[in-house]
């Protein structure tokens, strides 16, 4: 039947009932049981053991296959966490709810309540003594039971998507586990968790284009945030000396399999510490929690072993350009041979580009996706790290690193500067780009500049992001994968 079919059928399903007396949505049931709880308790237990018990048990869910045999049926009923089979018969139910049993249709919320048994084939079962209607569904499941096939109605309607596939169900349970393990190993370890502001009224702490909005009663513009960087900062120089922040970011930059403009993050710092220090930091946090969801520290990503024994590989910049990409080291110190090497490479930069972008530029065309086990790249230029402090062996390099897992950035860390002159020659240098035309240069903010000038004690931070750490724990190739509603172009009705 087309769907206009399938809705007039239902239609009349709902008139019969409405006109029985039967209410379609009533809220005074409360299931005592859940099908993991049962399937836990008696999930083992034969034949004999069940017929035995003289609990009878009840839950709700949705109505997801009915086997129907005239006065007998068989039916599936799914609540949050799996499914369990249920036998409907003339004979043991009331006429009342045998009547509501035939008007149900897949996708309706049911009651249902009595004793456990097995059936010949074996399957754990609740012989239905009682069934209620909680709430009639209008509308079918697309594409019956067996799960959405469909990409975008997967993404646009995932209410629909988490019905009718388990697995992406337990993709957000895993997610939220992560998190709940993040937060863990965070406050094991003395740090704080605060919040700070969304809405900003200067975009800084990353290099990225922002939203913005405009607040109506201060008649001011706004930006939603980039990153949280400056303000956790100002907790620092406050006293606050270990911070984290589990935050939503807004950048307004492309998407694709890897990128959202709304995403999660976890964002932290530490007084007296060096980006040394978050080295092993990181692999323990990431061990931790892997060592958790799979009781050990390799797993299976996109048909790839990945390998989380520490210690992960460590190399600068400069030496994966050269074992990685093919650069001649005499390259990395003069801007016009690399502007030549990156054109080759097909790399977009410009005459006007410094040494460090393009050299950034070449890494990221032609080094990031060869960086599959966990591996810190460290010693990025200062020209792509305005928040960085400056290598003591090179003041052209920064004391940061970026941990690149399957081919893609997860955490970027460094020692941050703290010294005010410094910090604001170098929003000078970004200000001097974005009037060059770069959207996504770092704005000047004095009153971050005045935070220092307070003496903020030497420290070290470091971004996570969640929603890429979730891809790679749950074997998700895609980040809306992993975000329960990814943003997408509206569709006209």
């Amino acid at each position: 039947m087309e769907d206009n079919e399938l809705l007039h059928a239902r239609l009349e399903k709902i008139a019969a009932l409405r006109a029985a007396g039967v209410d379609l949505y009533p809220n005074d049931i409360k299931p005592q049981n859940t099908t993991a709880e049962i399937f836990a308790q008696f999930g083992n237990s034969d034949s004999e053991n069940l017929s035995k018990l003289r609990q009878k048990f009840s839950l709700a869910g949705r109505l997801m296959a009915v086997r129907n045999f005239g006065k007998a049926a068989f039916i599936k009923i799914q609540d949050r966490r799996g499914q369990i089979q249920s036998y409907i018969a003339k004979n043991i139910l009331s006429d009342d709810a045998f009547f509501i049993f035939k008007k149900l249709d897949i996708g309706d919320i049911v009651y249902i309540s009595g004793k456990l048994f097995r059936t010949k084939t074996n399957e754990l079962t609740i012989e239905a003594e009682d069934l209620r209607l909680l709430s009639k569904a209008i509308r079918p499941l697309p594409e019956k039971w067996h799960g959405l096939t469909d990409i975008e109605t997967r993404y646009r309607q995932r209410h629909l998507d988490l019905i009718s596939s388990p697995k992406v169900k337990e993709i957000f349970y895993r997610r939220s586990r992560i998190i709940q393990l993040i937060r863990k190993f965070m406050d094991e370890h003395d740090f704080l968790e605060v919040e700070t502001p969304m809405m900003q009224p200067r975009a800084g702490g990353a290099i990225a284009r922002p939203f913005k909005t405009h607040h109506n009663a201060l008649d001011m513009d706004f930006y939603l945030r980039i990153a949280p960087e400056l303000y956790l900062k100002r907790l620092v120089t406050g006293g606050l000396e270990r911070v984290y922040e589990i935050n939503r970011n807004f950048r307004n930059e492309g998407i694709s399999t890897f990128h959202n403009p709304e995403f999660t993050m976890l964002e932290f710092y530490w007084a007296y510490t060096t980006y040394e220090d978050l080295m092993p930091f990181t692999e323990n946090l990431f061990t931790f929690i892997a060592a958790d969801l799979f009781s050990g520290l390799k797993f299976n990503y996109q048909d790839t072993q990945i390998d989380l024994t520490p210690p992960w590989r460590r190399v600068s910049v400069k030496e994966a350009l050269v074992e990685m990409a093919g650069m001649p080291p005499t390259a990395l110190e003069n801007q016009a041979q690399a502007l030549a090497f990156a054109r080759r490479a097909g790399c977009e930069s410009k005459e006007t580009d410094s040494l460090g972008k393009i050299l950034m530029a070449i890494f990221d065309e032609l080094v990031e996706k060869k960086l599959i086990q966990p591996t810190f790249v460290t010693h990025y230029p200062v020209a792509v790290s305005p928040l960085s402090r400056r290598s003591a062996t090179d003041i052209n390099l920064t004391d940061r690193f970026e941990l690149y897992i399957y081919g893609k950035e997860i955490a970027n860390a460094f020692s941050e500067l703290n010294d005010p002159g410094d910090q604001r020659e170098r929003f000078l240098q970004q200000l001097k780009e974005r009037e060059a035309g770069d959207d996504e240069a770092h704005e000047m903010d004095e009153d971050y500049i005045r935070t220092l000038e307070y003496a903020m004690p030497p420290t070290a931070g470091e971004g996570i992001g969640i929603d890429r750490m979730a891809m790679l724990f749950t074997n998700s190739a895609s980040i809306r994968d992993v975000i329960l509603f990814p943003m997408l172009r509206t569709r006209q009705e």
